[in-house]
């Protein structure tokens, strides 16, 4: 557990990781909403870094035709959705770009949520080693390949268990983000899955004004 400096409150706020319950839920949907204001902390090679979840995408699973695993489609880059909730789910995207998703739900039940964008918090001279410069607060943690590069993520920590593991983990703390400043929308680049690609899927805050209650909140 960790403690920073509440700008607006002038309390210390502190950050307990997640465990198995949260990951167990069954509501793809409510977690995906849920996870919007927490932290995601990754720590390769020792060298720590984080930052608050400001954009996710749920996956449903066998029922959605943009999930992995729609239809029941078992390959070797999918088994690790059907693993239980609490793991990560890493995938090259386009063979450039490794995506990272958190896998929910009962073990069988592929359900994931991608995390698309964070506000960059911690580590922030870890995360300047790996981009060849200074973190931008506004650019860098907007897109899912850019919040694995800040992170220093990539397919090797696919399956990693996000409840015990050193390597990656969510944590969450009394500070949320507004409810005013998030949006629900259809997730981006599935038009491949017809109709249900416009299914409000997509939990997204608004940026510029998530860095300002960050800064606020003092976690940055």
């Amino acid at each position: 557990m960790e403690e920073f400096s509440d700008g607006q409150m002038n309390k210390p706020v502190a950050w307990q990781r997640l465990g198995e319950d949260f990951y167990n839920g069954s509501d793809v949907l409510l977690l995906a909403r849920k996870l919007i204001g927490m932290k995601l902390v990754s720590n390769p090679g020792g060298k720590m870094s984080g930052g608050i979840i400001t954009e996710t995408e749920a996956y449903a699973g066998e029922s959605d035709r943009a999930s992995h695993a729609f239809g029941g489609r078992r390959t070797r880059r999918t088994e690790t959705m059907y693993l239980k909730g609490g793991h990560a789910y890493i995938y090259l995207c386009y063979g450039i770009h490794s995506l990272f998703n958190v896998v929910t739900g009962q073990e069988g039940l592929p359900h994931a949520i991608l995390i698309r964008g964070i506000v960059p918090v911690e580590g922030l001279a870890n995360m300047r080693e790996r981009i060849g410069r200074e973190p931008d607060l506004v650019r860098d943690g907007a897109g899912p390949g850019k919040v694995t590069r800040l992170l220093g993520l990539n397919c090797s920590y696919d399956g990693v268990d996000l409840t015990n593991d050193r390597l990656i983990w969510i944590e969450q703390s009394a500070f949320t983000l507004s409810e005013s400043i998030i949006g629900t929308t259809k997730r981006i680049g599935v038009d491949y899955a017809g109709e249900d690609a416009l299914l409000p899927y997509r939990f997204v805050a608004d940026h510029i004004a998530a860095i300002r209650e960050i800064k606020m909140a003092g976690l940055v």
